[in-house]
């Protein structure tokens, strides 16, 4: 019985001792741990916070259309007995592109104006004759009504002999021919299509958060890879009142084509968006995570600590920052990937 005892007195003492030896082995693994990674220090890049204007600018991409696009139709039917269009002809505006066949509607002018010029000889003699009291007032009155019916007789004529003849409604050239010297047309029927091309729109679409920003008189510069060593200067002349589903809007730029620029190719839009505010900044490679949920390592006191902050915007070298930070406040900008908040850290002075 006495041996058992001492038998269960050694092992008890064994098993506290080894016990000992594994509580003191792994305080010393963690005190290691904590040296490494709190104890020595880390290297890092940083930005003093500052202030920067919130002015930027936007690019955008966009299809040359022409200023103006009109296509020319007949307004009086018979045959086209004379035809001046060609594909690429430069028209002004007023110049005469078609006639159609007019010989019984200048007759009908001539006509007109016998019977205008006999109802207005009548009217004066009527009138002479009632101040002598020759006639009537009713006679007079009807003298009256037959001069404006001959009147409006003859500027109806008048029209219809002007419809015959097409003339150009703007100045432009002729990119479509659909009528030919001979061919008989009816009103409304398309004779040719005139475009402006003397200035140039483009429309592009904007987001939400860009639209804002930006007026009616804006200006604009514009490039184009078929013309690169040339830049247009433009203006906004429209921003839509309207989105579309995915909140963009319409914005359109309106240049002066003086190098014959053509409608229907690709040009690049750059908008100087005024400044209208100072902000905070950091570089952007301040950023941890996201704009959405942004965070930054702050250097206070040999240290880096996480900070969250609020974004609002930027460029692409610059964030804009709305909260969370201090002008003057330092950031780590390089070295991150090796912190952990609370880091003892160095501020590299090399760069």
């Amino acid at each position: 019985m006495k041996n058992r005892i001492i038998s269960i007195i050694i092992i008890v003492l064994v098993v506290a001792g080894a016990g000992a030896l594994l509580m003191r082995s792994h305080n010393k693994i963690n005190a290691k741990k904590a040296g490494a990674g709190l104890s020595s220090e880390i290297v890092v890049s940083v930005a003093e916070v500052g202030t920067t204007s919130t002015g930027s600018t936007l690019n955008l991409t966009g299809t040359l259309t022409p200023f103006n696009e009109v296509a020319v139709s007949a307004q009086a039917m018979g045959q086209i007995t004379d035809l001046n269009v060609e594909l690429g002809q430069q028209k002004s505006k007023g110049s005469v592109l078609a006639t159609i066949d007019n010989r019984l509607k200048i007759l009908a002018v001539e006509s007109a104006q016998l019977n205008y010029d006999k109802q207005k000889r009548d009217l004066a003699r009527y009138e002479s004759l009632y101040q002598g009291g020759t006639v009537t007032a009713q006679q007079l009155d009807d003298a009256k009504m037959g001069f404006a019916s001959a009147q409006i007789q003859l500027e109806q004529a008048k029209k219809q002999l002007e419809d015959a003849t097409i003339t150009a409604p703007i100045s432009g050239i002729i990119t479509e021919k659909t009528a030919e010297k001979g061919s008989f047309t009816n009103i409304g029927s398309p004779i040719a299509k005139l475009v402006d091309i003397s200035r140039l729109k483009i429309r592009m679409n904007v987001s939400e958060s860009n639209v804002y920003k930006l007026q009616v008189g804006d200006a604009a510069t514009v490039t184009s890879d078929v013309a690169p060593d040339k830049t247009f200067k433009g203006k906004i002349t429209f921003i839509s009142s309207k989105g579309d589903d995915s909140h963009n809007y319409a914005v359109e730029v309106v240049i002066t084509n003086n190098d014959k620029l053509k409608a229907g190719s690709f040009a690049e839009v750059l908008i100087n968006i005024p400044s209208k505010a100072s902000a905070l900044c950091i570089p952007r490679e301040a950023l941890l995570g996201s704009s959405q949920d942004a965070k930054v390592y702050v250097v206070e006191n040999g240290k880096a600590t996480t900070r969250k902050i609020t974004v609002g915007g930027g460029n692409e070298q610059m964030l804009f920052i709305l909260d969370g930070l201090a002008k003057g406040e330092k950031v780590v900008t390089a070295g991150q990937i090796n912190l952990i908040d609370g880091q003892t850290v160095k501020i590299d002075t090399t760069k």
